[in-house]
């Protein structure tokens, strides 16, 4: 299984991260909290 979630003190200080940015998970809940769907939300990181 491959990671999807990276947690390192030398990135954004522990901050849950999506593996290979630095895009915080909080962003993705945060996102779908406002009501925008998940694939605009890849679509601005892809």
């Amino acid at each position: 299984m491959e990671k999807l979630i990276n947690i390192d003190q030398e990135i954004l200080g522990e901050t849950p991260i999506f593996m290979g940015t630095r895009v915080p998970i909080k962003n993705l809940f945060d996102y779908l909290e406002e009501g925008y769907p998940i694939s605009e939300f890849y679509r601005g990181f892809s």
